[in-house]
């Protein structure tokens, strides 16, 4: 699985940081998948190959609204291999009591969301926080565009760049995502956007796409 695709990394002054959104962990049962996927240490596995410095999770870590049993053993398994990793997770709409499972982890911090390096990281599913930034990035829309490649139309995920805004897609590779022209309107502060450029991974990037 390619999740460095659909993953940022950057120089930042708390060192090489890592951001990615809405892995949606423990999915499996509330999607109607009957195999586990273990998706949660492949992506913990990605991590530690990064080896990052400090790694920002743009929020809806877990599929779960709440907290059952299942989420929780997941969520401890995910966070017990990534004990050595500095984590930020931005809570998303998805992410009901995470607190009871972070406060065991002395290296995961849930907020509301984060500012670095005048940079905002946030989920994206509330209004904007009353701070100053000078680029932001989010999840919680799983962007995808319909592109035609070599004359077949095909949904393809993509980050895309609204002003001084990025949306990142969900990293989870069973979750295809939504148009980008009906997910942008759950976003409070981009609902009346009307053209973004996307970057499809690995290369294809488009201007002024109209939403």
């Amino acid at each position: 699985m390619e999740l460095f695709l659909y993953s940022f990394e950057f120089e930042s002054s708390q060192g090489k940081t890592l951001i990615f959104a809405d892995p949606h962990l423990g999915f499996e049962p509330f999607r109607g998948i009957n195999v586990r996927s273990r998706f949660e240490r492949k992506l913990a596995e990605f991590v530690i190959s990064e080896d990052p410095d400090l790694v920002i999770i743009l929020g809806d870590i877990k599929e779960d609204l709440g907290l059952r049993e299942y989420t929780r053993r997941v969520l401890l398994e995910f966070f017990r291999m990534l004990r050595d990793y500095r984590i930020i997770i931005t809570k998303g709409n998805h992410d009901g009591r995470i607190e009871e499972v972070t406060k065991k982890f002395d290296n995961v911090s849930v907020v509301e969301y984060y500012l670095l390096d005048e940079a905002l990281f946030l989920h994206g599913h509330r209004s904007l926080p009353n701070v100053e930034f000078k680029r932001a990035f989010l999840g919680h829309i799983h962007p995808t565009a319909i592109i035609s490649l070599k004359g077949v139309k095909r949904k393809v995920k993509c980050f895309v760049k609204a002003g001084n805004f990025v949306i990142l897609p969900t990293i989870n590779p069973f979750f295809e995502g939504m148009d980008i022209r009906e997910g942008i309107k759950l976003v409070p502060f981009l609902k009346d956007v009307r053209s973004v450029d996307l970057l499809i991974p690995p290369s294809i990037h488009i201007e002024g796409y109209s939403i």
